[in-house]
């Protein structure tokens, strides 16, 4: 019986080891802790057993017993600050030094051309705009025929037009597509409001050609529309000079040029002198020379757009205008590739 005691306590002690060696954790370790040495742990139950051992070994049974039970406090103690220490070096390799510097934290920047649409709208609204938007997918009453563009009118191969094949007329022609332009916002705003009108129109436009240093399928357009009685030409000149006095300095001169747009009669082009050169350089990579820069399109709207919209073209008149707001971008920041607008490249993105 004894010899049989002594074996079980041997027993005990080599398994209470492997099972301590094998704990990696604090929950792992307190509970081998409570399972031998708990109150009612293994070890503690041998030592309160001592009196099933025959009175003449229960002296040194007991002395045995207690030998391990202390071997396994220490053995557990020492395991218990191997782990402490291992967590203590795992969190000093992730530790913070409050004394440090803050890292900076890196922000995000505006696009160019969001620079110049909001800068350009800013300028329109505090002459007594109001902005507006409009949808991209367009149909082809507004993009076109509510614009004296009807069907079959040459002006129309001008806007090489992405049509969407969702809906068509009664004679198979299709009548949705990727808006050309922001004209169409005119006809829509004049067909929900009475003058008097003051509005721009920022958005993306879509066209179908082939992409060069200066030419995209996707890009963006402000457009502006102005209609009340007695608007005149003399406005027209005088609203877009004092844009381009606020947007590219005050010194700025103005030159008019006719041209057609079917939507407007009479119809001009508008540049400005370059503020680089100033007309004396001719190898100006802005006027190439010429002394003069062109940044948009406008005119007083066509009567027939007027009537198409049931206003009276005898009582009410207006006028219409349109700039690309990346051509603008280009001319302030001096980029030479249109592209680069839209080709996410970061290096490009960061200057702004």
């Amino acid at each position: 019986m004894t010899t049989s005691a002594f074996a079980d306590l041997n027993a005990l002690r080599d398994a209470a080891t492997r099972e301590l060696d094998a704990a990696v954790d604090a929950a792992a370790l307190e509970a081998w802790r409570v399972a031998y040495l708990g109150r009612s742990g293994k070890i503690t139950g041998v030592l309160r057993g001592i009196a099933a051992v025959p009175a003449d070994q229960r002296r040194v049974f007991g002395a045995a017993a207690n030998e391990i039970k202390v071997a396994l406090e220490q053995r557990f103690e020492a395991r218990q600050a191997d782990l402490e220490r291992g967590a203590l070096s795992a969190l000093a390799s992730d530790a913070i030094d409050i004394t440090l510097p803050g890292r900076p934290v890196d922000m995000g920047r505006l696009h160019p051309t969001t620079i110049v649409i909001r800068e350009i709208c800013g300028i329109f609204q505090s002459m007594g705009f109001q902005v507006v938007e409009g949808p991209e997918v367009e149909w082809d009453k507004y993009n076109f025929e509510a614009l004296n563009i009807p069907k079959d009118h040459p002006a129309r191969d001008k806007w090489d037009t992405i049509w969407v094949d969702a809906n068509k007329d009664v004679e198979g022609r299709f009548t949705t597509l990727l808006r050309t332009h922001n004209s169409p916002m005119q006809a829509r705003v004049m067909e929900t409001n009475q003058p008097p009108i003051r509005v721009v129109v920022p958005g993306k436009c879509f066209r179908y050609e082939a992409t060069d240093a200066t030419h995209e399928s996707q890009f963006f357009q402000v457009e502006g529309l102005v209609v009340d009685e007695g608007v005149s030409f003399a406005n027209l000149k005088h609203t877009l000079y004092e844009f381009a006095r606020r947007l590219f300095g005050g010194d700025r001169k103005v030159r008019f040029r006719c041209d057609f747009f079917p939507f407007v009669e009479p119809g001009v082009d508008m540049s400005i002198d370059c503020f680089k050169c100033g007309g004396r350089d001719p190898a100006c990579r802005i006027c190439r020379g010429s002394g003069w820069i062109e940044i948009m399109g406008a005119g007083m709207v066509h009567p027939n757009v007027l009537r198409n919209v049931g206003y009276d073209p005898a009582r009410v008149s207006g006028f219409a205008f349109g700039m690309g707001p990346e051509r603008i971008a280009m001319l302030k920041y001096g980029i030479d590739d249109i592209r680069l607008f839209y080709a996410n490249d970061i290096r490009f993105l960061r200057q702004f």
